[in-house]
């Protein structure tokens, strides 16, 4: 993010963040193509700072960050060919196996992922898969629950990055483990939905290891001057393809190594 350039000026940035927040009423919004070229990843991050700051205002309280758009078959799926990552608020955890309103959703998609919590602080600029095993207190299973803003999830990388990454709600596992002995790059996953196996995947599809895209967000929270803490949650990203879902799904994920984690996005 620091060495890409913003070309939008603060009221331009305002606007955008506005037109953002008004989606979460309910109506999607036409890809902001006179604000953000596809690839304007300073200015969309500046977009996203800006509602960060007035959701802060507003109550909200940041837990930690989560990494889109590290499985190469994600990246397909939304037409974009590198990282990006957003906020976590405390109004956007789901309790493992309890229910999420689906009518405060747009439409949403579901993904399983590797969860880390930090044991302490991670401000370094060159960061590592090590750096961040070393920082880790324990891991969880995962399911990000993600919404786009924009109409049709017709999205550019900017597009993705201004929308807060497309976030929307996480659920996470309730039995922690260790990282130490965990086989995270190997680790298979499957998704259900209802019960029948929906998306499958693997540790390695997460930019070859899940703490790989640790690392990434380390090093770019670093550099930015704001650096990971300790207590943070941190989404490492999908391990396999995404999957619509509906009112009424009940969702499970297994993770190898790190157990299961359900949610059902409620009538």
């Amino acid at each position: 993010m620091k060495n890409l350039e913003c070309t939008a000026d603060e009221k331009t940035i305002a606007e955008a963040a506005a037109r953002l927040r008004a989606a979460y009423k309910g109506t999607p919004i036409a890809p902001l193509r006179d604000v953000l070229a596809p690839t304007a990843g300073e200015t969309a991050y500046a977009i996203q700072r800006f509602n960060t700051g007035y959701w802060l205002r507003e109550g909200r309280r940041v837990v930690g960050h989560k990494i889109g758009l590290t499985a190469e078959t994600v990246q397909r799926q939304l037409g974009v060919n590198q990282p990006d990552c957003g906020v976590l608020f405390d109004d956007m955890l789901v309790a493992d196996g309890g229910e999420l309103n689906g009518s405060v959703m747009i439409q949403p998609k579901a993904e399983a992922e590797v969860a880390l919590v930090l044991a302490r602080d991670l401000d370094q600029p060159k960061a590592t898969l090590c750096n961040v095993l070393a920082a880790t207190a324990y891991v969880l299973p995962a399911i990000e629950i993600v919404d786009s803003r924009i109409a049709d999830w017709k999205i550019t990388f900017a597009d993705t990055v201004a929308d807060n990454a497309s976030s929307a709600y996480f659920v996470l596992g309730c039995e922690p483990r260790l990282p130490a002995g965990l086989d995270l790059r190997t680790c298979g996953m499957v998704l259900e939905a209802d019960g029948r196996v929906a998306s499958t995947g693997v540790g390695a599809a997460c930019l070859e290891h899940p703490l790989n895209a640790a690392a990434w967000l380390a090093r770019v929270k670093s550099q930015s001057g704001e650096p990971l803490r300790a207590g943070d949650i941190v989404l490492t990203g999908a391990l396999g393809p995404m999957i619509s879902i509906v009112q009424g799904t009940q969702m499970r994920a297994t993770i190898g190594g790190l157990g299961t984690v359900s949610f059902k996005l409620a009538r």
